[in-house]
């Protein structure tokens, strides 16, 4: 069930950040819709504030039972590129990706055992010869990895059986609790390899944007793909990047220029 807030901020990122902070999510946790720019006025005089919308997915009432989860065999996705389209809307988002190190899980704890239990029925289920070990990341975020051979209809095509069931395992383990755990759920390295695509592409595009100077929107991409491209260009000093769309067909723009100059 989808939920969202809106908020204020003195840019459209602080308004953003504050929305996160008070959900408690990632940002590739929500969806972002800008309904109102920052404006500066003259001399500090009629500025107002940027407004957003930000769009997440609330828990159920009740669990369902989970149902078996249609798998594709593993394409070369990490080696693949988004098709682009220029295209030129207003709306902005920006991302971070911390990189953390993984240690192994403390034994007795519970929320490592709550994944992995979880896992191992699942995978039961699904009919994969395959094994998750789990290991505590920074910021109550746990890494999990997918051991076994011929994990390629584990990841599907793009990383989409991958991505479902990250989603229906953070759903399952933080289900009642009070404290909600971050779950990242990967196989063969896929995320790393994906990632590498995703930066490589990101650059290419910026510099398309730039040497045009004009946007150019990108083929729709899942949050964590989004997220991606964000970040590998929250620090480039000629382009900016938003989304636009909503789910499933939500798209990454990366502008020419910076905020009022785009």
């Amino acid at each position: 069930m989808q939920k969202y807030i809106e908020v204020t901020g003195k840019s459209e990122e602080a308004a953003v950040e504050s929305a996160l902070k008070q959900l408690g999510l990632d940002r590739d946790e929500v969806s972002v819709e800008i309904l109102e720019r920052a404006k500066s006025g003259f001399l500090g005089i009629g500025s107002t504030p940027a407004k957003v919308r930000v769009t997440y997915e609330a828990e159920e009432e009740t669990v369902e039972a989970v149902a078996p989860v249609q798998v594709e065999e593993k394409t070369p996705a990490a080696e693949e590129s988004a098709p682009v389209r220029e295209n030129a809307p207003h709306s902005e988002e920006k991302a971070s990706m911390p990189r953390t190190e993984d240690t192994p899980a403390p034994q007795g704890d519970e929320k490592a055992q709550r994944i992995e239990t979880f896992l191992k029925g699942l995978l039961e289920h699904m009919g994969a010869e395959a094994r998750p070990v789990v290991r505590l990341g920074e910021e109550n975020t746990y890494e999990v990895e997918l051991v076994g051979d011929h994990l390629g209809s584990l990841i599907g095509r793009r990383g989409e059986t991958l991505d479902a069931i990250q989603q229906l395992t953070n759903y399952a383990v933080n289900w009642g609790q009070s404290h909600r755990a971050r779950i990242h759920v990967d196989a063969e390295g896929y995320r790393a390899k994906r990632e590498e695509s995703l930066v490589r592409l990101a650059n290419k595009v910026a510099a398309k944007a730039v040497k045009y100077r004009r946007s150019v929107t990108l083929e729709p991409m899942n949050a964590y793909e989004r997220h991606v491209i964000h970040a590998a260009l929250q620090d480039h000093p000629e382009v900016t990047t938003y989304s636009i769309g909503t789910e499933p067909n939500r798209r990454t723009v990366v502008a020419y220029g910076h905020g009022e100059n785009q």
